[in-house]
């Protein structure tokens, strides 16, 4: 009878619902990577901190860890100093795919204006001191996508 075609019906949109949401799941995921990474990794133009902060590192960090509601120092952190115009283009074509993140990965063609924030070695662990270094230089940048893809993070320096 009704409910006997019913059945189909409903396994059929069960199956749906597993299959999209695991993959809504994933997008919702990579959006949240490529807005953390505009929001952490690109400073342009460059901002100004206040002078209680020593140093423009120092300034940041307190912003990064605020932003990620975590009281743990990174001990390297990178920030870009370019327009996201110019940053977005490197994933346009990501070449290879990084196992070991599992994502699609790209060696950047030009250099770019960068800071890295890196954690002072010898400081009591109640501290979070950062020093800063002002540099150009190529990056690898993990991207969402193979083609016109977003970067989502910055694994190294070339």
């Amino acid at each position: 009878g009704e409910a006997g075609r019913m059945a189909p019906l409903v396994a059929q949109l069960l199956f749906l619902q597993v299959v999209l949401g695991t993959a809504l799941l994933e997008n919702i995921k990579t959006q949240l990577a490529i807005k953390n990474f505009r929001t952490l990794h690109v400073d342009y133009p460059k901002v100004t901190y206040a002078q209680g902060f020593q140093g423009y590192c120092n300034g940041l960090m307190s912003y990064v860890r605020g932003r990620q509601e975590s009281w743990y120092c990174p001990r390297i952190h990178y920030v870009l100093h370019a327009p996201w115009t110019v940053i977005w283009k490197f994933c346009k074509y990501s070449e290879s795919f990084c196992e070991n993140y599992n994502e699609y990965c790209t060696l950047t063609k030009d250099s770019i204006p960068l800071t890295i924030c890196s954690l002072y070695p010898r400081q009591p662990p109640t501290s979070c001191r950062y020093n800063s270094t002002l540099t150009n230089q190529r990056l690898y940048l993990l991207c969402s996508e193979k083609y016109d893809g977003e970067p989502i993070d910055i694994i190294g320096l070339y």
